[in-house]
């Protein structure tokens, strides 16, 4: 699922401490999940959120083929603009999607309660999705 533009917002943050969130990196790392990152590294949403959420990824083995970048402009009228915005109904960023077998399982945004990774390992327990051994 490689696109052809990287979001540089996505690099991991290396202050990120793994050991502090086992339950995130467990739930991050269950087989078959793809998380597609919508986001603008001119954002100061994503510039402060998706580093942790990098290094979240990372520490969980999440493969690179398994991690979509959906880089995003801001139309004039303060719409977004990119790839995959109006298939997955994108309005505000950082969005990520989390799916299995093109199926979505979870979807954080801009304004949720929680960090990026902790909002969706919450919402994969709760849910217990459990992946298709």
């Amino acid at each position: 699922m490689s696109e052809t533009q990287r979001l540089e917002t996505m690099q991991p943050n290396p202050a990120w401490d793994a050991d502090s969130y086992p339950d995130v990196v467990d739930a991050l790392s269950r087989d078959g999940l793809v998380f597609k990152v919508w986001g603008g590294d001119w954002c100061k949403d994503c510039r402060s959120q998706l580093p942790d959420f990098g290094a979240a990824l990372a520490a969980a083995g999440v493969p690179e083929e398994n991690v979509g970048h959906y880089p995003v402009e801001k139309a004039d009228d303060g719409s977004k603009v990119g790839p995959g915005v109006d298939e997955y109904d994108i309005e505000r960023i950082p969005t990520v999607v989390v799916e299995r077998d093109g199926a979505e399982l979870v979807r954080f945004v801009e304004d949720a309660d929680a960090p990026i990774a902790v909002y969706l390992a919450e919402r994969l327990a709760a849910d217990d999705i459990e992946a298709d051994d």
